[in-house]
């Protein structure tokens, strides 16, 4: 029988730098997971690809999306929706395969109802002051919207506890080996693989 991928999701404050960790992972030769591209309203930032980063909708597509059910987890945040179109996540898993999603907090808890069995990983700030430092240095926000993200931040921070691990982004490089290594352990988990064993015994 084929073992079912993982399901694993990165989640933590906007600006936290998920998009960073997660372009850190997928650029090291043995990564092996899939990554699930999210859909969303806003604009793309400068060097984001559609279909690569996002898939960039309007409002009116994004919204038949959810009347569709086409969408496994949506938020809307500071304005934008961002979601993950579900058939992509499900074919993967079915095929063994692990699908990595990078998605904000209130999507995070969504994803967590429908797939309790998850790997769900929460991507920390090392203080509130570094974090509203790399929202600004963005260079992409209004003072409004960062007031609105920093609130929203602290909310979320106080999510942490839905999640299984809490990594640190104080390096973009140890964050990700971080994660990585999490990834290896929930493969090794009891749950996940003594089913296999137990086949092993039943074979005279």
């Amino acid at each position: 029988m084929q073992e079912k991928g993982l399901l694993i999701v990165l989640s933590g404050p906007s600006g936290v730098g998920k998009g960073t960790v997660r372009k850190e992972l997928f650029s090291q030769h043995d990564t092996a997971f899939e990554y699930s591209v999210s859909a969303t309203t806003r604009l793309p930032r400068e060097g984001e690809q559609n279909g690569v980063d996002y898939f960039f909708k309007t409002r009116e597509e994004f919204e038949e999306m959810i009347r569709e059910d086409q969408l496994l987890e949506f938020a809307e945040f500071v304005g934008n929706y961002y979601g993950t179109p579900v058939e992509y996540v499900r074919e993967t898993l079915d095929a063994g395969r692990d699908v990595f999603l990078e998605i904000e907090v209130q999507g995070a808890s969504q994803v967590r109802k429908k797939f309790p069995e998850g790997l769900f990983i929460f991507l920390a700030p090392p203080s509130l002051s570094e974090l509203e430092n790399r929202i600004v240095t963005r260079g992409t926000e209004t003072e409004d919207i960062i007031k609105g993200r920093m609130k929203a931040a602290r909310e979320e921070l106080e999510m942490m506890e839905l999640y299984d691990y809490v990594v640190e982004n104080d390096h973009v490089e140890n964050a990700a080996n971080r994660v990585k290594s999490i990834v290896v352990a929930e493969h090794c988990r009891r749950e996940r693989v003594q089913h296999r064993y137990k086949k092993m015994l039943e074979v005279e």
